[in-house]
């Protein structure tokens, strides 16, 4: 259920309500807007609940949630959530870049490479430490090694750093150098796994697995919101279809239908989603044309000897031509500018422009 508050509820009668909301054996979602409060009302719900939630003071109406995600459904919260984690901002008009390696390999490789995506206008670092491989035998990462080398990058460039955690056992680990702990595809249904990321305390980034339909991407992203969290970024990362002709298929649609059913921010991977170098600035323009809150990028200095996805690793001209073109597309379908400001600058108009 939904518990709508009055526009001018007072503090003292949304905690009423969501004290209300927790005797009756649900659990209480506060979500704050900006015209008013709803409270998430989720579990199972007791009989006569309703009209004893209508009669505390402040409710304007109560509601049932019809979408099975209920904390990441646009019915509980309409306006659309932003995300922030160090340089990196996300959702609600703001748009973020993440970009940087597949794998953290050297020193020289990330340090490299944070200077150049920054330069370039990227807002976060991505880099792989603990790396979730199809064969035993390929590079598995440099592990906590490779988080040192990504909090060095971030230390000398301010970039928020993004990288994945793959088991429950490394979330406390991984976070205590990351900005936001992505979970990767092969992970999007390790339900306790979620529930850990969402105990964290960082901004989490969600990938869709490759055969996930919509609800089930959305049920896992309500595993971390349920767990406490509200920081949950969506990422499309392409699917598995018939096509032979790209790693993976990359809908684009999922873009408009997803800030369509929810509030949270989607952000597109166009490097997975083609899985080649040479397609991927057309995808990334045509993401951000699609309403975007943001791309994730891989970038390397030598795509050619990377350890693991050189072959849809941009290099650094390339990532820089990528970020013009995007600017250009912004420009010719008179998007807001905010849309594409520095995260640093939440009001500036340095739309995708490289930092000097």
């Amino acid at each position: 259920m939904i518990i709508v508050m009055e526009p001018n509820a007072t503090a003292e009668q949304i905690d009423h309500a969501a004290r209300q909301v927790e005797a009756l054996g649900m659990r209480a979602h506060v979500i704050r807007g900006t015209e008013r409060t709803v409270i998430a009302a989720i579990g199972e719900k007791r009989e006569q609940a309703k009209e004893a939630l209508e009669t505390a003071p402040g409710v304007a109406a109560v509601m049932p949630i019809l979408a099975p995600y209920k904390v990441a459904s646009r019915e509980v919260k309409s306006e659309p959530t932003q995300v922030t984690a160090g340089s990196l901002v996300l959702g609600a008009g703001v748009v973020g870049v993440i970009a940087g390696p597949c794998s953290v390999e050297s020193e020289e490789q990330i340090l490299a490479t944070a200077r150049a995506v920054k330069e370039a206008g990227a807002t976060a670092l991505r880099g792989g430490a603990f790396k979730p491989r199809t064969s035993p035998y390929s590079f598995q990462g440099l592990k906590e090694d490779g988080l040192k080398l990504l909090a060095m990058a971030r230390q000398e460039t301010q970039l928020a750093v993004v990288t994945e955690v793959v088991a429950t056992e490394d979330v406390e680990l991984v976070a205590q150098y990351a900005d936001v702990l992505q979970v990767g595809a092969r992970n999007m249904q390790n339900y306790r796994l979620l529930e850990a990321v969402g105990a964290a305390g960082k901004p989490v980034l969600l990938k869709r697995g490759p055969s996930a339909t919509m609800d089930e991407f959305l049920l896992a992203a309500e595993y971390i919101l349920n767990a406490g969290n509200p920081q949950v970024i969506l990422c499309e990362r392409g699917i598995r279809t018939f096509e032979t002709h790209t790693r993976y298929t990359l809908p684009l649609a999922s873009v408009p239908y997803l800030h369509r059913k929810t509030h949270l921010p989607v952000v597109v991977d166009p490097s997975h989603g083609t899985g080649h170098a040479y397609l991927v600035a057309d995808m990334a323009a045509a993401a951000i044309a699609a309403g975007a809150d943001g791309l994730i990028v891989e970038v390397h200095p030598d795509p050619e000897r990377a350890l693991s996805d050189g072959y849809q690793s941009l290099n650094f001209a390339q990532f820089h031509a990528m970020m013009q073109r995007c600017r250009r597309i912004a420009q010719a379908l008179d998007l807001n500018l905010r849309t594409l400001c520095d995260a640093r600058r939440p009001g500036g108009l340095r739309a995708l422009q490289p930092t000097t």
